[in-house]
């Protein structure tokens, strides 16, 4: 065979081991795009994956697999996420992987850290050991608040110089798993800033309120003293009025947070007698600090009160309020709606 022959034949080879090595990528490549686009097995309410942080790609699969996610070959899932540009991309954090999906899907969802979102509602209402409760008993939160004191934490949210009680604001808030519970707090704190801000901003040119933090505390007795809407601009123009001449605001809910975990649920002639910085019985003014978290529409009532002369008012029965300008009317409503003569 002559030397051009030979050169000749070594090209013909050649060129027929490329096209046999191109038709086996394609058919290979065909077979990943086939794979991308199948549906996963899944249990019927999903599976949760942790994806840890530092894992690489080989350890992101070993999860999907220990999921139950076993579908395709290791190969398969890396070229995928290679010619989909996040094979490094993958973000650590908690997923839940619920029918319908693919693996390209699946992937994306990684790459996008579309973690799983817990929430956690402040309620309208709580003190703040009721908050640190609930917060205590959210399993998904870090509890980095368990073993600090009230100061401590105020002090490590930059407030040092400010009481716990009252300054979180009433929200859902939503976090992932293994998040501080000091991060939630931090957020509240910041909520009800804002809130409070922009309440005294725009509050009542008449309102004879001096600062943010009575308007705040004026608020959280109006929180607990009535859950209707429609009466809380009333409720907050009997306390207004009675500071305004000097009377002594008489409302049970400072008693009960004066009394803190003496109060058995039953509140008696002995309680309202007995002094303590709360008990607006005994003190006059608004008490030294609020007695709960108020929410934005209790903090409104209390920038905005109603009109009127109200200095008194009863419960009616129904979850309302009666309200009387004079003792003599409060009186009489007491006895029609409490002593029912």
């Amino acid at each position: 065979m002559t030397q051009t022959k030979a050169k000749v034949s070594f090209k013909r080879v050649l060129a027929a081991l490329l096209l046999l090595a191109a038709v086996a990528v394609g058919g290979f490549l065909g077979m990943v795009q086939q794979f991308a686009s199948q549906t996963l097995r899944l249990p019927e309410g999903g599976t949760t994956v942790v994806i840890e942080p530092g894992d690489h790609f080989a350890d992101v699969l070993r999860r999907l697999r220990a999921a139950g996610i076993d579908q395709g070959e290791d190969l398969e899932w890396r070229v995928l996420a290679t010619g989909m540009r996040v094979a490094s991309k993958l973000q650590a954090g908690e997923y839940l992987f619920t029918r319908p999906l693919t693996p390209r899907g699946l992937l994306l969802k990684l790459a996008r850290g579309d973690v799983v979102r817990y929430k956690f509602t402040l309620v309208e209402g709580w003190n703040f050991r009721e908050v640190r409760a609930a917060l205590l008993a959210e399993p998904s939160l870090a509890h980095d608040s368990a073993t600090l004191s009230d100061v401590d934490i105020m002090t490590r949210l930059g407030r040092g110089d400010t009481p716990a009680e009252g300054r979180f604001l009433p929200e859902t808030y939503f976090f992932t798993r293994g998040s501080s519970d000091m991060a939630v707090l931090d957020r509240a704190a910041k909520a009800m800033d804002l809130a409070l801000a922009e309440a005294w901003r725009t509050r009542d040119p008449e309102l004879s309120l001096t600062t943010p933090a009575q308007l705040l505390t004026l608020a959280s007795i109006v929180e607990k003293e009535t859950a209707l809407p429609g009466e809380r601009p009333q409720i907050a123009a009997v306390f207004l009025n009675r500071l305004r001449i000097g009377t002594r605001l008489q409302t049970d809910p400072t008693v009960i947070y004066g009394l803190g975990n003496a109060y058995d649920g039953n509140i008696r002639k002995v309680d309202l007698e007995t002094d303590t910085p709360y008990n607006t019985y005994t003190r006059a003014g608004l008490p030294p600090t609020p007695i709960a978290m108020p929410g934005i529409a209790a903090i409104a009532a209390a920038a905005h009160p109603g009109k009127g002369a109200a200095l008194y008012f009863v419960a009616s029965g129904n979850g309302a309020h009666v309200f009387a300008a004079t003792l003599e009317e409060h009186n009489a409503n007491v006895r029609k709606f409490q002593l029912k003569r």
